[in-house]
């Protein structure tokens, strides 16, 4: 044994520290394949439908509201509404200008057909040079055509007949002057059979200066009647 394996007191000399552990390698955790695969496959999939959807939209201009811009039709802004100017004309219903004057029109109420021809103003007296009927203003004569347009006989009176001026006046027919007509007219008291028309004289008595409006001539006294104007003559 060698005097150095012991100390000065006769103890045994202490060795050398005994050498420290190496740390173990850690190894790198195993990554998961499978769900990394899963990934990667989504993102490839939605990165190839943004570029087929931008590529879409730059076909089509920018636009998918509008739908002439896949049918080959011109855009629906440069066609001109309907009922505007330079639309659609031939589809548009023009509205219907009122009549102002209805003279040789035909007009029905009820069962009967009139059509007004002619106008007469500023008559001073009816009948012959011996007799007849005068005026306290001026006669107007309306001359009228009847026609019975239902299947029974009707009977046509002057009465129910009555002309209306510019000021919204109202003159019945009157009843003596229409009398002295019976001779060239059947306004009084006509029965006229279906499919039959007779011409007649409604004949009223208005101040002078009178301009006429229109005449309201009815089936009947229980008819709604219908107004046929007269121009304002």
């Amino acid at each position: 044994m060698s005097h150095d394996q012991y100390g000065p007191y006769g103890g045994r000399r202490p060795g050398p520290p005994p050498p420290m552990p190496m740390p173990a390698y850690a190894v790198p955790p195993q990554k998961q394949r499978g769900k990394g695969c899963l990934y990667a496959f989504i993102g490839g999939v939605a990165t190839l439908f943004l570029m087929v959807s931008c590529a879409a939209i730059v076909a089509t201009g920018g636009s998918t509201s509008d739908p002439a811009a896949t049918s080959g039709d011109e855009p629906a802004a440069s066609a001109p509404a309907k009922g505007t100017a330079g639309g659609d004309q031939g589809t548009e219903k023009k509205p219907k200008k009122a009549v102002t004057n209805g003279i040789g029109r035909e007009y029905r109420d009820g069962k009967f057909a009139f059509t007004v021809t002619k106008v007469k103003k500023g008559v001073k007296k009816v009948g012959n040079e011996y007799f007849g009927d005068k005026a306290q203003g001026q006669f107007v004569i309306i001359y009228v055509t009847v026609k019975n347009i239902g299947d029974k006989a009707r009977t046509f009176t002057h009465h129910n007949q009555t002309l209306i001026d510019t000021k919204e006046r109202e003159f019945e027919a009157d009843p003596e002057a229409s009398l002295w007509t019976t001779q060239d007219s059947k306004s009084f008291l006509q029965q006229i059979n279906p499919g039959n028309s007779v011409k007649g004289k409604l004949i009223y008595d208005v101040p002078p200066g009178t301009r006429l409006k229109a005449i309201e001539l009815h089936d009947s006294m229980f008819s709604g009647g219908v107004t046929v104007p007269l121009g304002n003559r």
